[in-house]
């Protein structure tokens, strides 16, 4: 007489489909070598100065930028982080009139702030 067996696979179908498009995702976004914000036209022409940089300088603003800080349950790397705040600053900062941003405090929850001044 012929029996069968059979592997019994104790993951249930519907979880598959889940477990495949989440780990796809993990796997684009870890990929992504490139930031997230581009500079902007305006924002090419601003430099990151510090506050020896700016004596002779106006202010002309301030600029408050984030970024995700975290995605999903997985913390970002914070040279990305802060590469990221920069562009976002230099952004702002041509979209106000000025040529230099100056980092006036430190990262805290994906969040930053640049005096924005014109030289």
């Amino acid at each position: 007489m012929l029996t069968l067996h059979t592997a019994c696979n104790t993951t249930p179908i519907s979880q598959k489909p889940l477990a495949i498009v989440l780990l796809t995702s993990v796997m684009m976004l870890s990929a992504c070598s490139s930031s997230w914000v581009q500079v902007t036209p305006e924002g090419q022409a601003v430099r990151v100065a510090t506050t020896q940089d700016i004596a002779g300088c106006t202010r002309v603003g301030t600029a408050n930028v984030n970024a995700l800080d975290n995605i999903g349950f997985v913390q970002r790397g914070a040279a990305r982080l802060q590469e990221e705040l920069i562009s976002l600053a230099r952004n702002e900062g041509g979209r106000l009139g000025g040529n230099r941003v100056v980092p006036e405090s430190t990262i805290e929850d994906g969040r930053q702030t640049f005096g924005v001044f014109r030289c």
